[in-house]
């Protein structure tokens, strides 16, 4: 087998090959740049929590309406949004930083979720809902992808001054009053957004990895945020690429495929990215002892 019957055939000869790769460039648009805000804002794990609050919501969808996606997806949405406000509100109400009310409300969701899909569903549909499958992405979900991408960038460049204002000096806008607090909540409803979209194709344990992975691989390799951005969408768009050949050579779960992949570039970008490394620093500290 050749290279180019390796990488290019699958995608060549199969429609729904070429559709799952649209899909995951439409998440790697969407979730990049996010996950990148996430981590310089230091919120990397609330974007778990978040994936996880969107489950009870798409499983209530799914009990009233089936597998629809509209109503699936605005389920999720919505349960996404209810947690981020209550999580920033029992914040400020409570003795309770924000990211102990997110993982509060990260268990009970993923339980009430799972509880919800096993009683009234059946295996197959919870497997589904947890780990999605980006090969069955039909026409319909990959318009929904499409869309939650485009309105995402267009959402993150009317959000972006004020993000990256209050990633790199908090106190300015907490010095006015309510507006850290509405910037939170609109910067958390659009990580629900595009945590949406990856759960139609990854699932809802999957999702925050296309988004989370990326970004965190893109550290050691990029200093200012847009070339964050933009290597944080390359990365997620390769591990979607190599995923999907792996998936479809080996006949593994594409999900997890997509997700370890974009794993090993994380640990290929901390060995041997330029920007504080572990070879670096070993590197630093023999010299050291030398000297």
């Amino acid at each position: 087998m050749t290279s180019y019957e390796y990488w290019v055939d699958p995608f060549v000869q199969f429609s729904f090959m070429r559709r799952a790769l649209v899909a995951c460039l439409a998440l790697s648009l969407g979730c990049g740049p996010v996950g990148v805000l996430l981590m310089l804002r230091r919120m990397s794990l609330m974007g778990d929590a978040l994936s996880h609050a969107i489950l009870p919501g798409v499983a209530i969808a799914f009990l009233l309406a089936g597998f629809s996606l509209p109503a699936m997806t605005l389920g999720g949405f919505v349960a996404g949004l209810l947690v981020a406000v209550l999580a920033g509100t029992l914040s400020r109400l409570t003795l309770l930083q924000e990211d102990a009310s997110f993982a509060a409300f990260q268990l009970v969701s993923l339980a009430a979720g799972v509880l919800i899909v096993s009683t009234k569903g059946g295996n197959v549909d919870l497997l589904h809902m947890l780990f999605g499958s980006v090969l069955a992405v039909d026409d319909q979900a990959l318009l929904l992808a499409a869309s939650i991408a485009s309105l995402s960038l267009v959402a993150l460049a009317l959000l972006y001054r004020p993000l990256i204002i209050d990633s790199f000096d908090p106190g300015y806008l907490g010095s006015q009053r309510g507006a850290k607090a509405l910037w939170q909540t609109l910067f958390l409803a659009l990580v629900a957004m595009d945590l949406v979209a990856g759960f139609h194709t990854l699932g809802a344990m999957m999702a925050v990895g296309i988004m989370m992975l990326p970004a965190i691989a893109a550290r050691f390799w990029a200093r200012d945020v847009w070339s964050l951005m933009a290597v944080a969408v390359l990365i997620a768009l390769l591990a979607g690429f190599i995923g999907l050949v792996l998936s479809f050579h080996y006949n593994l779960p594409s999900g997890p495929a997509i997700i370890l992949t974009a794993g090993f570039f994380y640990l290929l970008s901390l060995s041997f990215g330029p920007l504080g490394v572990v070879r670096a620093r070993f590197g630093t500290v023999g010299h050291h002892r030398k000297g």
